[in-house]
Order: structure tokens, then sequence, then C-alpha cells
């Protein structure tokens, strides 16, 4: 991997999408801010689309149509989010959006699926993994045990694909997105995690952070596969 810097819009990006996500972590850990969620919280995918936007040339135009679409189903899983305390509803339509995006996350990796790697270690690490959470989970989660069992299912499919890829990618591109698969996989274990078993010390920042993190390394990976000049 070539050595030089970043280049500057790059950097320039990074250092708002920090503060993005400080300001939604300040927001979302103190109730006299709370409110503002409303638009921390959308922004920080707003700024990620706006991202990928600007820095989308060169990419393959079916894998620029499916992160298009993984993002939009994302912040629309974001806002839904937000009016969890409201009703069950948006709980469930949030992991409908999430649920989405993760299946364009899958059809992005098996684009680039390495035929050579075979199916094991990792994906009985992962089974055992979804096979432990659930049982945690399994006296809480009442009406909702199938909804989660299958958004379970697809994020664990979504980290395997991440782990498989390996074709025409680059180890920078590879590691990025694999790195950012095993991110959301623990946002989202995070968030379970406090909603049906135990309340976690600071559970919203620790979600926000590795969610924050887990999109913006899986948009910087796909984006550095198209030629491999984002990192060089």
């Amino acid at each position: 991997m070539n050595k030089k810097i970043l280049n500057s819009g790059v950097v320039v990006f990074v250092l708002i999408y920090v503060v993005i996500v400080a300001c939604d972590m300040v927001c979302s850990s103190n109730e006299l801010y709370a409110h503002l969620r409303y638009y921390t919280k959308p922004s920080i995918l707003g700024a990620l689309i706006t991202f990928f936007l600007l820095q989308r040339k060169g990419l393959n135009v079916l894998t620029f149509r499916l992160m298009i679409l993984a993002l939009i189903f994302s912040l629309a899983g974001d806002i839904l989010l937000l009016f969890v305390d409201r009703s069950q509803f948006f709980f469930i339509a949030g992991l409908i959006m999430f649920l989405l995006a993760h299946v364009m996350y899958i059809l992005i990796f098996l684009r680039k699926r390495d035929n050579k790697k075979k199916v094991g270690f990792f994906l009985l690490l992962t089974v055992l993994y979804g096979m432990s959470l659930l049982y945690l989970l399994y006296p809480g989660l009442g009406n909702m045990l199938i909804p989660v069992i299958m958004y379970m299912v697809v994020i664990l499919l979504m980290s395997n694909t991440a782990y498989f890829r390996g074709r025409d990618v680059s180890r920078v591109s590879y590691l990025l997105v694999f790195l950012g698969s095993l991110f959301f996989m623990l946002s989202d274990s995070l968030l379970a995690f406090a909603m049906f078993y135990k309340p976690i010390p600071l559970e919203n920042v620790w979600i926000m952070v590795t969610y924050a993190s887990a999109q913006f390394l899986i948009v910087y990976g796909v984006l550095e596969q198209k030629n491999n000049t984002l990192l060089k």
C-alpha cells in the first residue's frame, strides 16, 4: 500500500463526520439536548451520502446504485428508530429498513466474492456468536422473536459476505469493509442487548460510535475498490 497522505477532501470529511457523530452522542446522552437528535442523527447518514456522491467517480454503476439504496435504507432506519418510544411499529419498520440495507450490502459484497475462500471457521464463529446472543436475549424478546432472528441471520450473512470478499479488490478495501461489517454486528448487538436484556452504561454512545464507524468503513472500503486511489 502506498504511504501518501489522504487527499484533503477526505480529511475534511472525516473531521466533519467526527463532529456530527460527537454532537449526536452529546444529544443522546443529555436530556436537555435530546430534541436535537431529530437533526443530528439523520445528519450522520446525510453527510455520508454526500461524501459517497462526491467520491463515486469511477465506481461500477450497479455497485453505485446498490450503495445508494443501502445508505437511503439506513437513513430511513435511523429516522424511524428515533420514534421507538411512541410505538413498537417504528422499531419494526426501522428493523425492516436496516434489513434491506444489509441485503444491499450483501449483494455488493457478493459481486467481489473470492471463490477460493472456503466456508468454514469464520462462518462457525458467527453462528456461535449469533446463537449465544440469542440465548441471552430470548427471555425478553416476546413477540419480537421471529423478526429479531430474521434480522440476525441477515446481518451475520452480511458479515460473512464481507469476509469472503476479495476478488479484484485491494487489501485496504477488503480490510475496511470487513472491519465495517464487524462494527455493524457489534452495534446491532449492543442495541439488542440494551433493548431486550439489560441497559448498558452510556449505551447510546457505544451504539452510535460503532454504528457510525461501521457505515463509514464500509462506504470508504467500497469506494476504494473502484480504482485504489483514495488511500494511495
